[in-house]
């Protein structure tokens, strides 16, 4: 009796064998093929993982300085004249139900100078405000060196410098002097960054009593600090200004200053996108090279293919065999980017102190990517292989 003989099937451990033999076989080139996928892998994860470490730093900073800030400031009429906000802003502010502190600055007609040697027209960039007493508790700030305004000092020629501002006059220390206009004013303290106001670097701080005492200061305030619970920040925000003027509410500017730092998170995530995008070209040209391999390997190869196909190797088997090269290439890419990409973010991430995040969709993601490179890049050279005549692959030089 006749029986059809139907030729035997590898198996999954025989197919990985026999697609590892060609990559063994040409070290050089599989280290350099693998390279450029790898490449392209360390950066988009390392792209994803800097942007997420970076964004969860953001947001504990966020957490720490406190999202319910609201800031008022002076705006311009109708007639396009500057407006006061009324000296009792403060007072009016503390009024609404929800508010928990409120101060403010006012800016002082007065030129910063480091000495009385110094012209009175190079301030150093340096301006002068007025400000409360509770204007650290408002904003969170701290003192880097000295002391801060108390009801005694508010009223005496001292000032506290921004952290910008020092490094700008010269001010190493508590107790040295600088001028203001004509009044030589002692130095107290030396406040560390702000980060939620950095205009305040920038400035030397004076108490209320002493800019209308030493400067002519009217009383005024130009900007009003306010902090309620963080579930009623927007319906503080929508009544503040008319609070401040009512009637004129228009010319009162209301701002969230950690806004700002939610912006610089947008900006990131732009940079972030463009950075991808660099990192998928870096990938493609990295399945190029693949590509590239996989059809040299079949032209260097055709003996081999002449001699398995005359052994009873079907085409599909051929057609595995170099798939499964291709794929096994491409994952040794994939998964020595993804290593040096992450430990490329835990690295920075240490460097800038930062929580370092890896989200594991990106290392996942790289290596289905780097999977998918390897099926295109295999596709065309594997049938190509399989299609060779036995003859005609035995007989090629």
């Amino acid at each position: 009796m006749k029986r059809d003989l139907k030729p035997s099937r590898l198996a999954a451990r025989d197919v990985l064998r026999v697609g590892a033999v060609g990559l063994r076989a040409r070290r050089a080139r599989v280290v350099l093929s693998a390279l450029g996928i790898a490449i392209g892998i360390a950066t988009m994860v390392a792209v994803v993982g800097l942007s997420e470490s970076s964004r969860a730093d953001l947001m504990a900073r966020l957490d720490r300085l406190g999202t319910n800030l609201l800031t008022a400031e002076a705006g311009k009429d109708a007639m396009g004249q500057e407006i006061k906000l009324p000296k009792n802003a403060v007072a009016m502010v503390e009024r609404i139900g929800p508010v928990r502190h409120a101060t403010a600055t006012g800016d002082v007609d007065a030129r910063v100078r480091r000495s009385d040697v110094v012209p009175e027209e190079r301030t150093a960039g340096v301006t002068t405000q007025a400000a409360g007493t509770d204007l650290l508790v408002a904003l969170g700030g701290e003192v880097a060196k000295g002391v801060w305004l108390d009801p005694a000092r508010e009223r005496l020629p001292v000032t506290v410098l921004g952290a910008v501002a020092a490094d700008r006059l010269g001010v190493t220390r508590t107790g040295e002097t600088i001028m203001m206009n004509d009044t030589r004013v002692v130095v107290v303290g030396i406040l560390a960054p702000l980060e939620l106001v950095p205009t305040l670097d920038r400035v030397a701080l004076v108490g209320f009593p002493a800019a209308e005492r030493w400067f002519g200061f009217d009383g005024h305030p130009s900007t009003v600090f306010e902090r309620s619970t963080d579930a009623s920040v927007e319906d503080v925000r929508a009544v503040l200004a008319r609070t401040i003027s009512p009637g004129d509410e228009g010319g009162v500017k209301v701002s969230r200053p950690s806004d700002a730092l939610a912006a610089k998170a947008a900006t990131d995530e732009g940079l972030t996108t463009l950075m991808l995008g660099l990192g998928a070209v870096a990938l493609l040209v990295g399945g190029v090279g693949v590509a590239n391999t996989m059809v040299i390997s079949v032209l260097e190869r055709r003996q081999e293919i002449g001699l398995r196909r005359s052994l009873g190797a079907t085409r599909n088997a051929i057609r595995l065999q170099f798939l499964t090269e291709s794929l096994l290439l491409s994952a040794l890419g994939g998964v020595t980017g993804g290593l040096l990409g992450a430990a490329a973010t835990y690295a920075f991430a240490r460097v800038q102190g930062w929580t370092a995040v890896v989200p594991p969709w990106s290392l996942g993601g790289g290596l289905a990517a780097t999977l998918l490179i390897g099926v295109i890049a295999g596709l065309y050279p594997a049938i190509r292989a399989s299609r060779l005549h036995p003859t005609v692959a035995l007989n090629a030089s």
